[in-house]
């Protein structure tokens, strides 16, 4: 058992983890994607799932605009380095990092999806550094070219 998760914020001691909303039309896919992963990456599923489960599920229309979602750019500070970065949150078959294009299926598109503008959390990173990162900016339906 991990005794650090991707997305959990500190605060005065206690755990907390940001709030989450996650549109309606995505979630089954998303579901599938993470039960999929279950034996190639078993602690990334779980977290997804973990993050589903506590995420408030809206339709469509109702989807805030300042809310990440599969086809969202989304700007985001690390605050150790001051480092700002902007990518696309997709699906995997339309991943291409060399296009800023991040799959929902990696710890940092799990971190990212369904967060709001405004939102810190802490992301470890591949060789186990805590990060935390801030989205800045949200924009939607920024890149649809998939």
């Amino acid at each position: 058992m991990m005794t650090h998760m991707n997305g959990i914020a500190k605060t005065k001691g206690r755990t907390r983890h940001p709030k989450i909303v996650v549109n309606a039309d995505d979630l089954a896919r998303i579901e599938a994607l993470a039960e999929g992963a279950m034996q190639r990456n078993p602690v990334l599923a779980d977290r997804l799932l973990e993050e589903l489960g506590r995420a408030r599920v809206v339709p469509a229309a109702k989807m805030p605009a300042s809310v990440v979602e599969i086809g969202s750019r989304v700007t985001y500070r690390d605050e150790a380095t001051g480092q700002v970065k902007s990518v696309t949150l997709v699906f995997p078959e339309a991943a291409d990092i060399s296009r800023q294009r991040v799959s929902v299926m990696t710890p940092i598109g799990v971190a990212l999806l369904g967060l709001a503008e405004g939102a810190a959390f802490h992301w470890d990173t591949r060789d186990n550094q805590r990060r935390t990162l801030t989205v800045i900016r949200v924009e939607q339906n920024a890149d649809r070219d998939d």
